[in-house]
């Protein structure tokens, strides 16, 4: 069985800001042990290299900062600017090149493995809704096959596409507000200045070989594919087959462009959720764990060499996983003191 480390993001929830708690980076080895708490600035996101493994980036309060002994030890990098951090993506094209997503919104790019950062033209984009936290982007999703084009998602502003490789944006959230205007099923207003706030409400968005010209998007009402570069979504319609339809995360295996996973689970701050599978591409779902979280369940980490090797986080600090493809479960609690997940990474 390939060992592999597992590391956790954590940061604070924007309702109780005021609520005592631990965040940062927290690593373990998969297999056994227990977690180590190795960075101490708030974390929304952590990435383990997909070429070499012992480098490992997190997306913090005080930008990326980085590891190149497997999450022992991190350093900041030579980042320009003191800013949040929420999605760090590498291109297929060249593992040498990194996207990282900020918030307010903006994208860096480094091309040495994340060492060196540059901060790209601002993104001209409408402000669909306003919200009481700045707009993050939230999680990107590279063409498979065209190394220029990549699309972001926002949180909570949709999902923009670039053409060149970051340079320019484009908005692609105008069928998502369509959705909402038609299909009150899909109107949700919580904190912002309109209906459309759940449809906006992006958090994760990914790209397979098996349909590289296809992108899947999770927002707060579901999944959603669109396959002519953001002009048009379909609903996927998961709730044909999960209770649970506020999506989180959707991540395509390493091992099987046709096999997608979804956290999906009740709302933002719940205490359930269920980690779904599909294996052909999202037209059919099943449950895949075997365990009882009791928060949202924000990620899911796949290892990139074996593929019964699943590990899921829910919010306030569980972390469980399979090693034998879903068979058995085992719990791989963080620490009790720690405020909120927002990723996990296998590597």
């Amino acid at each position: 069985m390939a060992e592999a480390n597992l590391y956790a993001a954590v940061g604070g929830y924007f309702g109780r800001p005021n609520e005592p708690g631990l965040t940062g980076v927290f690593r373990r080895t998969a297999g056994d042990g227990a977690w180590q708490h190795v960075l101490g600035h708030e974390a929304f996101t952590v990435a383990v290299h997909p070429v070499d493994s012992s480098l490992v980036l997190a997306g913090t309060s005080d930008g990326v900062w980085r590891s190149t002994d497997a999450g022992k030890t991190f350093a900041r990098t030579d980042f320009p600017d003191p800013v949040q951090i929420w999605s760090i993506a590498p291109s297929p094209a060249d593992a040498r090149v990194l996207f990282a997503g900020g918030s307010p919104v903006a994208v860096y790019r480094s091309e040495d493995a994340g060492e060196h950062w540059k901060r790209l033209p601002a993104p001209a984009l409408p402000d669909r809704a306003k919200m009481p936290f700045a707009c993050r982007v939230m999680r990107f999703a590279p063409h498979p096959r065209n190394p220029g084009e990549v699309f972001a998602a926002l949180e909570v502003n949709g999902v923009m596409r670039s053409s060149d490789g970051g340079e320019s944006w484009q908005d692609c959230s105008a069928d998502l507000v369509r959705w909402a205007e038609r299909e009150p099923r899909l109107r949700s207003k919580i904190v912002s200045d309109t209906e459309h706030e759940g449809m906006l409400d992006a958090h994760a968005i990914a790209a397979s070989p098996a349909d590289p010209d296809g992108v899947v998007l999770a927002v707060r009402m579901g999944l959603f594919r669109s396959a002519d570069r953001g002009a048009h979504w379909q609903d996927m319609q998961v709730g044909r087959f999960s209770p649970f339809t506020y999506a989180r995360d959707i991540r395509v295996a390493p091992s099987d462009p046709n096999t997608l996973y979804a956290c999906l689970s009740v709302a933002a701050a719940s205490t359930d959720g269920a980690l779904f599978r599909s294996d052909d591409l999202g037209n059919t779902w099943a449950r895949f764990d075997k365990v009882q979280p009791h928060g949202t369940l924000m990620s899911v980490a796949l290892h990139r060499n074996d593929a019964k090797q699943v590990y899921v986080a829910a919010r306030y600090g569980e972390v469980f996983g399979t090693r034998d493809g879903g068979e058995s479960w085992a719990p791989m609690p963080l620490p009790p003191s720690v405020k909120d997940v927002y990723a996990l990474a296998c590597g």
